[in-house]
Formats: structure tokens, sequence, C-alpha cells
């Protein structure tokens, strides 16, 4: 099965071809991609590295927080790309951009202010869960439109940490 998968502006086809081995454009790639809790965690290897990554499906994308990143990826069967654009339709990053927690936890900083331009990457919130400090940071470049949590406020899981327009 082929797959385009859209982050920001670069979009990647994925041909899935056997349960441990891709195709990224047009390179092999080894993979082992598991569940390993009911919270949307997964482990990742991909070539021999380890990664943990919380995915969650939201408005039709799939928001990944890796690392201490946290990206927006469109992910498209190869006939829905093809019916899509035959349409005339498009999906870009525009509007506003609610940055979400993507764990429970507790408020350890707030790094930007309302009205503040930021770039893609940029660290908005430091969120402690697990004992672990996580960036959470901005999906794209922007601005800061509302900043709705405070330092040592407890967040939920999916609450609206920041909104960027």
């Amino acid at each position: 099965m082929k797959y385009i998968a859209t982050l920001n502006d670069k979009t990647f086809t994925i041909e899935i071809n056997r349960e441990d081995r891709i195709l990224c454009d047009g390179v092999e790639r080894t993979v082992d991609f598991r569940l390993i809790d009911q919270q949307h965690v997964y482990s990742l290897l991909l070539d021999n590295a380890s990664y943990e990554a919380l995915v969650q499906e939201r408005e039709g994308e799939y928001w990944v927080f890796v690392r201490g990143y946290l990206f927006a990826v469109r992910v498209e069967d190869e006939r829905e790309r093809r019916l899509r654009e035959a349409s005339g339709e498009r999906h870009g990053p525009s509007g506003e951009v609610a940055v979400k927690a993507p764990m429970p936890g507790l408020i350890v900083a707030v790094l930007v202010q309302e009205g503040q331009p930021v770039r893609k990457g940029e660290k908005l919130v430091l969120l402690e869960s697990m004992k672990m400090q996580n960036e959470i940071r901005a999906p794209r470049d922007g601005t800061v439109k509302a900043v709705r949590v405070k330092p040592g406020q407890s967040a939920e899981q999916n609450q609206v940490l920041v909104v960027l327009s």
C-alpha cells in the first residue's frame, strides 16, 4: 500500500510492502512500530534507532510528539490524494492552531506571551510528566494568540496550552 505523508510543506511517499520494511521516497528502511500502552504511546525502531512517540489523530491529522517536538502530519493513501487533487481541494497550515498537552502533567514554565511571533520548533511550554520535562514546541510559524496555562498549573491530556494564529 502507498501513502503520502505531508509534514508542513514537505511530502513523503511511503510504501508498505512488508510488515518490517518500508520504502520512504524510494529508500528502503527497517521499521518496527508498536503500541506500548493504551494512551497512544508507540515504540518505533527505525533502522536500529529507538524512539518513543505519542500519536493522536486530531481533526484529520496525526499529531506526533517525539523527542520534544510536536508534529502535525496529514496522511493520505494514494487514491485519496488523487481524488482530493482532482477536486481542487487544498490543505494548508492556515487559521488557528491549538497546541495541546500530549500527556497530563505539571506546567513548569510558559516561554511565550500573547502577541509574540514564534517560529516552527520554538519552545512554547515546559510540561513535566513522569519526572521528565517535555518541551512543547510550535508546530508551525505564527503568532501567539492566547496562552491558556500558567506555571505551577496542572494540565490534562489534550488541554489547550497555547493558541497560534
